[in-house]
């Protein structure tokens, strides 16, 4: 559905539609410029191929979108156009099969002279057909060396990761021409350069790193062909880990799990726990004995890892009773659970998922008092209006929410005199008392202490109610609104002024209304938008 709506704002920015029997290619210009092909004919409809970072990870993005949606707009002509692609493909084929074998190399040098990409991965081929290392060799550097482009520069990003993703074929290439110890070589070399590149690319779109994926697959595919030595790749491996090159491209040791083997499994482990000797604080090396203790099953093992660096918001301890959990162990689940709550009880910030975790294994052992107690405890230490919510839904349950209510909104009052302002500004007990419904008690607290958001709500939960003071707060609102510019202000703008009829209607002073408007769109006449979104809105 996102990539439903944000396709229909690229729809004129589609360009270069051709129509084949099958499918349907076109260009579109965003950020970058995509290539998008729509195969058309299938079952459930047509699967689309995008070379942006969405679409490359299997998603039918807003670029697919914009392009079928196109389609949709031409769906008469398509039909035509499919046939007159037929005959096209057609012919060429017959012409090229008509070709002599002089004719066909004269066509092939003249594409070759035309297209420098082109003729890249053809010296590329012809290198590793005849095996000729050093020219392979700096194709390959040629390809990755990031200077011919602007560094730091956004559009230079996805230019860059072709001619990556180039020198990874190249590097299977050579795998699958029996030449894996020279791939191996030169993938190594590869990502040491792509390491070094990484930093100075502006790679938001993550264009590069997927480009440097293909890499890292080729690299694994050239251990595999080559046998190469098992201690030595887990040397490398490990230097890849806890190096930078690791920036781009996200290597898993697990992955070449295979190739090395128990000997060179053995290696990385001891290489690893040198690591995290030398440096215990350090993440990568965490991040690394954690996965290679993973995935030897010992549950022991890897909580004694957890428990070595304990997070104080208690996300590690969440680990060790999910990891405990899968191993059919509750008890001692819950036993490490309890231990992170009351370690983390003073801090503001606690993982919420640990919290949860706690109250969700105590409602399944009937002790709702208990759950009641764990969110009264984080209630007094966060005080925000999420907190407030979990407090009453876990209190209804218990049957106790009157005796909390009580003493969480007197907790609040007393935030609110010391002036504690809630996420958005205004103090969480209005926030409270609106989530309740409480608009009496909310009207009365308001008075020198709601925030302009706060004050719009109680108006809107108001109109029918009390209509003359929710106006009240609608035209204060949108005098305050009158200076500021942009489409956001003046849909707010609009709202207020929405807001502000249902009043007058409620009153039966519709008349003063259709001044006041009057008077308002001729003070801020000049503002083409804001008076074109009141038309919009029957304003």
């Amino acid at each position: 559905m996102r990539s439903f709506e944000r396709g229909l704002g690229y729809l004129d920015a589609v360009s270069d539609l051709e129509v084949r029997e099958h499918s349907v290619t076109a260009v579109v210009h965003g950020t970058n410029i995509y290539e998008v092909e729509l195969t058309l004919g299938g079952d459930d409809g047509p699967s689309g191929w995008c070379d942006c970072p969405y679409g490359q990870e299997g998603n039918f993005c807003k670029h697919c979108v914009a392009v079928g949606l196109t389609m949709l707009r031409r769906a008469k002509t398509i039909p035509h156009q499919q046939i007159a692609a037929r005959a096209r493909a057609s012919g060429l084929e017959a012409w090229l099969t008509a070709l002599s074998r002089d004719e066909l190399l004269a066509l092939v040098r003249e594409q070759i002279a035309e297209d420098h990409r082109l003729r890249r991965r053809l010296e590329l081929r012809a290198a590793v057909a005849r095996s000729d290392t050093d020219t392979v060799r700096d194709r390959i550097l040629a390809l990755i060396d990031p200077r011919p482009f602007a560094r730091y520069e956004y559009a230079d990003a996805s230019r860059y990761a072709q001619q990556v993703a180039e020198a990874a074929a190249a590097l299977r290439a050579l795998t699958t021409d029996g030449q894996a110890m020279q791939a191996l070589g030169l993938a190594e070399e590869a990502i040491r350069v792509l390491g070094e590149a990484y930093g100075e690319i502006d790679d938001s779109d993550g264009v590069v790193g997927q480009a440097a994926a293909a890499v890292a697959k080729a690299h694994l595919e050239a251990c595999e062909a080559a046998r190469t030595d098992p201690e030595h790749l887990a040397e490398w491996l490990v230097g890849q880990v806890l190096g930078d090159s690791n920036d781009v491209i996200d290597l898993d040791p697990l992955d070449y799990a295979e190739v090395l083997g128990p000997s060179g499994l053995a290696r990385l482990r001891q290489l690893a726990a040198e690591a995290q000797r030398r440096r215990p604080s350090g993440w990568a090396e965490q991040h690394l004995m954690e996965r290679l203790v993973e995935a030897e099953g010992d549950v022991d093992a890897l909580v004694a890892l957890y428990a070595q660096n304990l997070d104080p918001s208690g996300a590690t301890h969440l680990r060790i009773a999910e990891e405990l959990d899968s191993a059919g162990r509750a008890d001692e689940a819950l036993t490490w659970a309890e231990h992170g709550i009351r370690d983390c009880a003073a801090e503001t910030y606690i993982d919420g998922r640990l919290v949860d975790y706690v109250c969700a294994r105590y409602s399944e052992a009937g002790r709702p008092a208990d759950v009641v107690g764990v969110r009264r405890n984080r209630f007094r230490v966060e005080r925000s209006l999420a907190a407030y919510r979990q407090l009453r839904s876990a209190a209804q349950t218990a049957q106790c929410w009157e005796a909390e209510r009580v003493a969480a909104l007197a907790a609040l009052r007393e935030d609110a005199r010391r002036a504690h302002g809630g996420r958005y500004g205004g103090p969480v007990l209005i926030d409270a008392l609106l989530d309740d419904g409480d608009v009496d008690t909310a009207w009365r607290e308001a008075a020198g202490l709601a925030d302009d958001r706060q004050w719009e709500h109680l108006a809107d939960l108001s109109r029918e109610t009390r209509p003359a003071k929710a106006l009240g707060v609608y035209l204060r609102l949108v005098e305050r609104l009158k200076e500021p510019t942009g489409d956001r202000a003046y849909e707010h703008l609009a709202r207020l002024l929405l807001g502000a009829r249902d009043c007058h209607r409620a009153l039966g002073t519709q008349e003063a209304f259709t001044d006041y408007l009057a008077n308002l769109r001729a003070e801020l006449k000049r503002r083409r938008k804001l008076m074109s979104i009141l038309d919009r809105c029957g304003l």
